[in-house]
């Protein structure tokens, strides 16, 4: 990215299941879902939305190889997106075994998100 305009992060968790994607899918939207960049298309080459490069972060505590990478940047409705994932996040305990809720231990996954907006 040659030129940082907007960072914003977020933190998302799953509480049962264990599904890193959708404790991944929480934790980008925590940390988009507030946030207007009304000046962003004036920053950008030829005032093109699609010439912004977005690289989302993510902090993953355990089963990152299960980590769907396109559904992290269909959350992202502009510009050429990255994922990267890094070591990260925690995996602690929920409290409850819930068969039901397709549990396969007592754990939740907390990851952390970045997401960095530029050109």
């Amino acid at each position: 990215m040659e030129q940082m305009i907007f960072i914003q992060t977020g933190t998302g968790v799953d509480l049962h299941g264990q599904d890193v994607n959708q404790a991944s899918e929480r934790a980008v939207i925590n940390a988009i879902y507030m946030n207007s960049m009304p000046g962003i298309q004036n920053s950008l080459p030829d005032q093109d939305l699609n010439n912004m490069k977005v690289n989302v972060k993510l902090g993953i505590p355990r089963d990152m190889e299960h980590l769907d990478e396109e559904r992290i940047k269909k959350l992202i409705p502009y510009g050429i997106v990255t994922v990267e994932k890094l070591e990260g996040g925690l995996a602690a305990t929920s409290g409850i075994f819930l068969s039901d809720q397709e549990d396969k231990n007592d754990l939740m996954y907390i990851v952390n998100a970045v997401v960095e907006v530029g050109y």
